[in-house]
């Protein structure tokens, strides 16, 4: 199997989720922490420029977003979903949201994707579940 690198976008969303996931745990972390998490974490500069702009949108939007969350997650509380995958949901409806340069399916399939990578192959159902729903309501 040959390595492939990872994209600038892609490595962007997953230090976003990262960070958010790091703000769930200590509520202390915020944006004033993402020089020290940079450094920690190694990123190119346009992936940290995009990771920025993600963890800065939503978390401007959180109220939002996790009501968005919660409205197509009836059967479960916001803080029952695994952190990891709020997380990754925060992210993906904050794309869908405000940056409409970016196409659904494209925030849809990076979230289902990272879910995989960072949490279960159910997780990657449930994400997809979740934001196909966010989809048809946005468009």
């Amino acid at each position: 199997m040959s390595y492939k690198p990872i994209g600038a976008r892609r490595e962007g969303r997953e230090a976003a989720v990262q960070f958010l996931y790091q703000q769930d745990l200590n509520p202390d972390t915020t944006v004033l922490n993402l020089p020290e998490f940079y450094s920690l974490r190694g990123l190119s500069p346009s992936a940290r420029r995009f990771s920025e702009t993600l963890i800065r949108g939503a978390s401007y939007h959180r109220d939002c977003i996790d009501s968005m969350i919660q409205s197509y997650t009836k059967n479960y509380r916001l803080m029952r979903i695994s952190s990891v995958d709020r997380n990754i949901l925060r992210i993906a409806i904050y794309e869908m949201l405000e940056r409409p340069e970016i196409p659904s399916v494209v925030s849809i399939n990076e979230a289902i994707e990272i879910a995989k990578k960072y949490s279960t192959e159910e997780s990657g159902r449930f994400v997809n579940g979740v934001l196909d729903k966010v989809r048809l309501v946005l468009n």
